[in-house]
């Protein structure tokens, strides 16, 4: 069994868990609503673990950068792990639907379980479920809360100079 290291950092959004092995990150948690994540007691503070996801991920919150370039360490079924690395590839400033996203796995039918895939994602940020919206334009569900989900997609809009949300 691995040891889990978890670190804080602080961001516009609040105090974020960084959890993982000390290289790949497995884990971003956030201060509250459901995607709260606190650590176990088993698990390893050490603060100087994930500099390069703190620095990665501050420069997100600075506008400065727009993909993450970390080690991830993705734990998830299958087709959990198919519309995660399809999260990946929705570009900065853009958002689409729960049901593009299910067209873009090639699983038309499957938008709920998209959505349930989408509300499991360990890594929130780094893999980019909050640009997925409701088919008619509306904010759903996000781990973080919707005022979070809110900032996120303003902070993007913002960066990429865009006054409307670009829904793909």
């Amino acid at each position: 069994m691995k040891t889990i290291r978890y670190t804080f950092m602080n961001s516009p959004i609040g105090s974020l868990l960084l959890a993982g092995d000390g290289h790949r990150l497995s884990r971003i948690g956030f201060p509250s609503g459901k995607g709260a994540v606190q650590p176990k007691p088993e698990w390893m503070f050490d603060d100087a673990a994930f500099d390069e996801a703190k620095a990665q991920l501050q420069a997100y919150f600075d506008g400065k950068r727009q993909e993450f370039d970390l080690p991830l360490d993705l734990n998830g079924t299958n087709f959990q792990c198919d519309v995660w690395q399809e999260l990946i590839r929705i570009p900065f400033g853009v958002t689409i639907s729960y049901g593009e996203l299910a067209r873009r796995i090639g699983r038309l039918s499957a938008s709920r379980a998209v959505g349930a895939a989408n509300g499991a994602n360990p890594l929130p940020i780094v893999i980019p479920c909050h640009r997925v919206i409701g088919a008619n334009g509306s904010l759903t569900g996000f781990g973080g809360g919707l005022d979070t989900k809110k900032w996120l997609l303003a902070l993007e809009r913002a960066v990429a100079g865009d006054d409307e949300p670009r829904l793909l």
